[in-house]
């Protein structure tokens, strides 16, 4: 979003104070970005505490994101409708209740429920803020303000599973959420104090039942991955209401956008067209699974099956986050001067070979072969962002890049959200393979039980030695899934490789612009 999409854009003014501005808003980014991470490391903690499954517990994440993805594209109208600050303010009060809510909720539906409530709230706090800090800043200081913005978009990445560890073993997990509430207290009383209020321009239309359509579609497909493994897919009647519910409101959606004039619907087919934009779309849609999916997995697999306390968990999985920035920082000076193609090919490669080593994961694991994995991940994705947001937008008519960053955020946060259903769908149900099929190989005439220990210990004649070796065959296919998911993973990295043919270089000449969907 940008400080035209707004309506509500004042010039830059020398009388207000842009330094204090700039620490508030930053603090309302911080808490949105660091909320998409810092309930990862908490996720075993909350399972047992709210009395849920494995796959159960990750709808905390995934209602979240998807919450999120479909309320961004309404942050350009209600701006336009009831003026930037008003706006601003609102998301910092709902965000903020909506955090106490999560973390005095007793049970997974309420939880859930708060976590929604965050997510609608929280969809405009990042594009809020960068359209706030070009308007406070004239032109020629509009890089150093984004550079800012951008730092303070990733702090959230990379302090969220450490924060998140640190309050979870030291207190408990519900001070994941209720850190929100001094910090988002303060952003609204700086927001209320510093920024100057606008009046409404009330000059855009919002296509309602196009956006309605697509919002019921986007929920209808998260509720059937999020309960069809639990439901036993489509032998349930409740799965096949919500594949009915998915395929009529997108038809809807699909027929309703059609129809429509061109610049007057929620989806303008025209963006279709572009062949560069289409590529970026099932680019970052890869994107989004792969870096959102891992890290709702590594956590989980570090506490569940090595003893990781969530601190050390946090700790491990956090350099991730310092890779991501690095490797931004240094793709940005190369944006122009370098193909973006090449960029794209290495940073894909790098994320690539992240993954086909964390396939080579064990259940005897050092510290080290955590951290190197993501730190090579973090890097291999950071290349990925900027150069991918240069090639999705360089080609796109200045008046369609508007809606067309609303589509690259909503398609990254669905990404983000089937992604993590999906890989929590599969190690469930790939767990229970490994399990029968490991069960099989068990045998008293096997030769490991010529050994007096292993036969004393895993005695198949008593309780204590079954529920011993069920314990252990559990953690070896839980494992052996956790692998498969990674094998998935990197298996989809390397298939959209050979689509960065298709994309076609910008003009030398062409201005690249870090537009907020590449780091949001």
């Amino acid at each position: 979003m940008s400080s035209s999409a707004s309506g509500t854009a004042p010039g830059p003014d020398t009388a207000i104070n842009r330094p204090m501005i700039t620490i508030f808003i930053m603090l309302a980014t911080i808490i949105q970005a660091l909320d998409g991470t810092i309930a990862n490391v908490a996720l075993p903690h909350m399972q047992g505490s709210l009395s849920a499954s494995q796959d159960q517990i990750t709808w905390v994440l995934t209602s979240y994101i998807v919450a999120a993805a479909i309320t961004t594209p309404l942050t350009g109208w209600l701006c336009d409708r009831f003026g930037q600050k008003n706006v601003f303010l609102a998301s910092i009060a709902g965000f903020t209740i909506a955090s106490m809510a999560c973390g005095v909720s007793m049970s997974l539906a309420q939880i859930v429920g708060a976590r929604l409530l965050q997510g609608v709230f929280g969809a405009a706090l990042v594009p809020l803020s960068q359209a706030v800090l070009l308007d406070i800043n004239p032109r020629e200081k509009h890089g150093s303000a984004m550079a800012v913005w951008g730092m303070g978009v990733m702090i959230g990445p990379i302090l969220g599973p450490t924060l998140g560890g640190w309050l979870t073993d030291s207190y408990n997990w519900r001070w994941v959420f209720f850190i929100n509430v001094p910090i988002g207290s303060l952003a609204f009383y700086g927001i209320l104090k510093y920024i100057r209020s606008t009046t409404a321009a009330r000059r855009m239309n919002f296509d309602m039942f196009g956006f309605a359509t697509l919002s019921i579609a986007i929920g209808a497909l998260q509720m059937l991955l999020d309960r069809g493994e639990q439901n036993d897919w489509f032998s349930s009647r409740e799965t096949w209401i919500e594949a009915i519910v998915l395929a009529m409101s997108f038809s809807y959606f699909l027929a309703h956008t059609a129809l429509r004039p061109a610049g007057k619907s929620f989806f303008d087919y025209r963006l279709l067209k572009n062949s560069n934009y289409v590529t970026g779309l099932l680019f970052i849609f890869i994107v989004g699974l792969v870096l959102f999916a891992t890290r709702a997995l590594t956590p989980s697999m570090l506490q569940s099956l090595m003893g990781y306390p969530a601190k050390i968990a946090g700790l491990v999985t956090a350099p991730s986050g310092f890779g991501t920035m690095l490797a931004m920082l240094v793709v940005g000076r190369l944006v122009g001067k370098v193909d973006l193609r090449v960029l794209l090919a290495i940073g894909f490669g790098i994320t690539a070979f992240s993954l086909w080593q964390m396939s080579r994961y064990t259940l005897v694991l050092s510290r080290s072969d955590i951290v190197w994995p993501g730190v090579i991940q973090g890097v291999g994705l950071g290349l990925v962002f900027v150069p991918l947001s240069a090639a999705t937008f360089a080609t796109l008519t200045p008046e369609m890049r508007a809606e067309g960053t609303a589509i690259y955020s909503l398609i990254r946060n669905i990404g983000s959200s089937i992604g993590i259903a999906l890989v929590q769908t599969l190690l469930v149900r790939n767990t229970q393979i490994a399990h029968s099929s490991l069960v099989e190989k068990i045998s008293s005439a096997s030769p490991a039980y010529q050994d007096a220990m292993v036969a004393s210990t895993y005695n198949l004649a008593t309780q204590s030695g079954l529920e011993v070796i069920n314990g252990e065959v559990t953690r070896q296919a839980s494992m052996i899934a956790y692998v498969n998911d990674f094998w998935l993973m990197l298996i989809m990295t390397l298939m959209v490789i050979p689509l960065l043919l298709l994309i076609r270089p910008p003009k030398a000449s062409m201005a690249v612009a870090m537009d907020h969907a590449a780091m949001d």
